[in-house]
């Protein structure tokens, strides 16, 4: 129920868009930031601009106390499984957009692979140790990993790390650089990357193949220093 709160509330705070665009004191930017932290609960649901005039009679009828027009009780319990189904409708949308991408190929596992600039040295297998330079993003833009904002390049076992990475960098050539669009099956499924990475997330790498072989120790993908959230 918390969470059908929020969500009113923060389609609440869309309906002042214009007025939160003029803040004249700090407390109402403190009010809009909570707007915009309150905000991030709600994209999974992926409402349309008809659904977000339903779900803000939902908060006016709610804070007037006029009679709601379903129950909270019986209808606040759906939110999960509705957030779950928008989210994968817009990841499938997203993946699909992707693969009509020019030079972009769809593989049997779903994942979209596109080169962005060739290679010309060798391909790695699975068993590999490769060396990469990498930046990973949800699908709206995020940045939850880059290993250029590190200053340091990631090396890792091909084979210890998620299915899409091991799968899509197996096509690549040394000196050469790639997309990878992964389905949240293919990355981190169901239990996500908490906090940066939701349950079934379809993340998007790019990817520069520096080298194959017992490279210098790096970071794994998606992954801080002494954690390993992206191995098998």
């Amino acid at each position: 129920m918390r969470l059908g709160v929020m969500t009113a509330v923060v389609i609440g705070l869309v309906g002042l868009q214009a007025k939160a665009q003029e803040l004249k004191n700090e407390d109402e930017k403190t009010i809009y930031a909570l707007g915009l932290s309150i905000g991030r609960s709600v994209k999974s649901y992926d409402l349309s601009p008809a659904e977000l005039e339903i779900l803000k009679k939902g908060l006016t009828d709610s804070a007037t106390g006029t009679k709601p027009a379903v129950e909270l009780e019986k209808y606040g319990p759906k939110l999960q499984g509705f957030a779950k189904t928008r989210q994968e409708s817009a990841s499938k949308r997203f993946i699909e957009n992707a693969a009509k991408e020019k030079g972009a190929v769809k593989l049997p596992s779903g994942i979209v692979y596109k080169e962005l600039a060739p290679g010309k040295g060798p391909s790695p297998k699975a068993t590999d140790t490769v060396r990469v330079n990498y930046r990973g993003t949800l699908t709206n833009g995020t940045e939850f990993d880059s290993s250029y904002k590190r200053g340091q390049a990631a090396s890792f076992p091909l084979n210890a790390v998620i299915a899409c990475w091991t799968e899509g960098v197996q096509k690549m050539k040394v000196g050469g650089k790639a997309q990878l669009v992964c389905p949240g099956a293919t990355a981190y499924g169901e239990m996500g990357s908490p906090p940066t990475i939701p349950p079934n997330a379809t993340l998007v790498f790019e990817i520069e193949l520096l080298g194959i072989g017992n490279e210098a120790p790096g970071t794994p993908p998606g992954t801080k220093p002494g954690t390993r959230p992206g191995a098998k």
